[in-house]
């Protein structure tokens, strides 16, 4: 049997970009197949919709609502799906997922905003978590370049649901030159996106640290799910060129750290 995990997702707690709430994701999520999903919302150096002018206490509490509602409702429905917590940190347009990090975390740490790229790193796996670089070649009009560090990379997410053909194919160039770990997510913020992406076992995860330690184990496989108004079968990223070979290169500078 084949277990499916969402690994990217946004809700409308704390991502000013999401309009869905995070209890409307659970029934949502478990109908298209997924056996647990990863809460990965925008943090305060990112598209958040918490506001800066509060007490940073009160600001953790907001960010922290959108994983919580999902596990209240899962938990108050019955559920099987998983619900785990994770956050998207945003340096210079170059976003991580951070795995293995929680609420206690970000209450303990009132100055991560101020650590570079090397020191959050420290904090995170310090903390036994681990950072992932999400859609590292994406490109958009709000971005300028495309900034890549491979000394504070756990893997990087080779397949974004929500990223054009070419850049995921770059990402995952990037990702088998380097000897990274490669991960697929939806990216999801509404219900209805046409594409879907996310990580398959054969053995089911039951919470963040067991997540990090199969991926970590190189346990997981990329999978996508592409266009599911027709089709609900989830594919391996790996067997699909579009997203394996690059047909173009960059056109945004690419900076190395």
């Amino acid at each position: 049997m084949k277990y499916i995990y969402e690994t990217h997702m946004h809700t409308k707690e704390a991502s000013a970009c999401s309009g869905t709430e995070a209890r409307e994701f659970i029934k949502y999520m478990s109908e298209l197949g997924y056996s647990g999903i990863i809460i990965t919302d925008h943090f305060f150096n990112g598209n958040s919709c918490v506001p800066k002018d509060l007490p940073w206490e009160k600001r953790v509490e907001m960010y922290c609502s959108g994983y919580e509602h999902a596990l209240e409702e899962a938990q108050k429905t019955g559920s099987d799906l998983t619900v785990m917590f994770g956050i998207e940190y945003n340096f210079h347009g170059d976003e991580f997922l951070l795995y293995g990090v929680d609420k206690k975390w970000l209450l303990d740490n009132p100055d991560i905003l101020e650590k570079d790229r090397y020191e959050v790193c420290k904090s995170v796996h310090d903390y036994g978590g681990i950072m992932i670089q999400a859609h590292p070649y994406r490109e958009r009009g709000y971005l300028s370049e495309i900034n890549l560090t491979p000394s504070v990379c756990d893997g990087v997410e080779a397949y974004n649901a929500c990223n054009l053909d070419y850049q995921n194919s770059l990402g995952y160039q990037y990702a088998v030159q380097k000897g990274f770990r490669m991960s697929a997510g939806s990216d999801i913020h509404n219900p209805g996106q046409p594409d879907m992406g996310g990580m398959c076992f054969d053995h089911k995860i039951k919470s963040i640290s067991e997540y990090i330690n199969a991926f970590m184990n190189n346990e997981g496989i990329p999978v996508f799910m592409r266009d599911i108004s027709v089709n609900r079968e989830f594919k391996e990223v790996s067997g699909n060129k579009d997203f394996t070979v690059p047909t173009q290169g960059p056109t945004l500078e690419v900076i190395w750290h």
